[in-house]
């Protein structure tokens, strides 16, 4: 069994394994691991706006409850709230119920240990042993020792003002308009009340949640509506989130679409500038585009690469002692300040160098041109390890000796879905295109 993925335990929601049994189970386990680690027992669940929330919730804090452990519910709140309520109320562990950017029929389970951090994988691992182990049914709570819930009404308060203090108080945002994005989903309240709060003019879309609707051709997936709205408003700055508000996609006032690489270019040089890049280093995964290392070299700065998962960029971070880190997807990682991606924390520090430069956003963040990448998702029936697809490698390697020094090639299982990622870059738009699709091809035929 193997349950956790890159970004925890994923799936259509009630059906195998985002079931109202396993969620159950989930909560059992959690509530049995982390209840003796501190004087509080207490076990933060958050979620974000889709329909199976209601559910997967409650049978989480049953289980957590069942073993005699405190279940803090603070109702619809982005990912990296939950990591910092984590904290901020000495919580022993932190639950989201969250499937990301996946539409409103998929949901998920991550889980953050009492420092705000996601767990390691030899706890996650742990969980899934304790999951078929009925000897944890036989150490349920019992009379008065079984545990109570708890509505948390000031979370979204706490978190707010959490992200405020993130902003220099020398600065506000007034006469910036700002059109944000939220997907439908778990930042739309917490996003545009916090910019108007700081004196932004704000035109909210994607901010009417129904349990449906999350990520609908909205947010930081589906950018174009937010696009056609900061060119209609004559807006200084787009904010797309996605449905659990850890990530954070830009459009400029022209309608340029700006991903992470572009934040983090952005960032990375205005931090360098005041000598607050620690090791003048970012860290970021292979899917990073080759232009954004050669820009940081020209600022001489050093780009670390990981695998895919903004896990193993934090785990580099920490490791390196690094400040700013981040996905081209849009996470982007303060470690000073937080211990996950933060899409509303990010669209701060950048509104904050905008505030700073009094330029166009086009002009602070399009700071490089990108080497053309080609990306294609392979839907298969099974995901296999890359070494056991009879001939990828083969075909990798003479796909990679046409390519020569001028691009890359990148094929790796999703980790949160049944499909496989094919990445090529180069500067042959035609070239990349060629040899992305063939790539794509063969394992379709192989394993589709």
């Amino acid at each position: 069994m193997k349950l956790f993925g890159t970004d925890g335990i994923r799936g259509e929601a009630n059906q195998y394994p985002m079931t109202p049994e396993v969620a159950l189970r989930v909560g059992l386990a959690v509530g049995y691991i982390f209840r003796d680690q501190g004087r509080h027992r207490r076990i933060i669940i958050g979620k974000d706006t889709r329909l199976s929330g209601y559910m997967l919730e409650m049978a989480l804090a049953s289980g957590v409850l069942s073993m005699g452990a405190e279940a803090w519910l603070v109702g619809p709140l982005p990912t990296p709230a939950i990591a910092f309520l984590t904290r901020d109320l000495r919580a022993e562990a932190g639950v989201m119920i969250s499937a990301s950017h996946n539409p409103f029929y998929d949901n998920g389970i991550k889980i953050f240990g009492s420092d705000g951090f996601k767990l390691s994988d030899d706890l996650e691992t742990r969980i899934e042993t304790l999951l078929e182990d009925p000897s944890l049914d036989e150490v349920r709570a019992r009379g008065e020792a079984i545990g109570r819930a708890h509505r948390i009404e000031d979370a979204r308060g706490r978190y707010m003002v959490y992200l405020k203090r993130a902003f220099p108080e020398n600065l506000d945002l007034e006469g910036l308009k700002v059109v944000v994005d939220c997907a439908h989903g778990a930042t739309y309240r917490v996003a545009p009340e916090l910019l108007e709060e700081l004196g932004a003019t704000v035109i909210r879309i994607g901010c009417e949640p129904n349990g449906l609707n999350i990520n609908r051709g909205c947010g930081a997936l589906y950018p174009q509506a937010l696009q056609q709205k900061v060119l209609e408003e004559g807006a200084d700055l787009g904010l797309a989130f996605d449905g659990d508000g850890d990530r954070l996609v830009l459009v400029d006032e022209k309608g340029r679409v700006l991903d992470g690489d572009y934040v983090l270019a952005c960032l990375a040089t205005h931090l360098k500038k005041e000598g607050e890049l620690w090791g003048d280093t970012v860290v970021a995964t292979v899917m990073s585009n080759l232009g954004l290392e050669r820009f940081l070299a020209s600022e001489g700065i050093r780009l670390v690469r990981t695998p895919v998962g903004d896990r193993y960029v934090v785990e580099e971070m920490r490791q390196g002692g690094y400040r700013l880190g981040g996905e081209q997807s849009g996470h982007i990682v303060f470690l000073d300040q937080a211990t996950t991606g933060d899409g509303v924390l990010t669209a701060l520090k950048v509104l904050a160098v905008l505030r700073k430069e009094e330029r166009p956003a086009s002009e602070v963040l399009a700071l490089f041109e990108k080497v053309p990448q080609v990306l294609k998702n392979v839907a298969v029936k099974e995901k296999r390890p890359l070494s056991e697809i009879e001939g990828l490698s083969d075909r990798l390697r003479k796909a990679e000796e046409k390519l020569g020094e001028r691009g890359r090639i990148l094929v790796r299982a999703s980790g949160t879905e049944p499909k496989y990622r094919v990445m090529v870059e180069g500067e042959d738009r035609e070239l990349i295109e060629t040899l992305a699709e063939e790539i794509a091809q063969y394992i379709q035929r192989l394993l589709g």
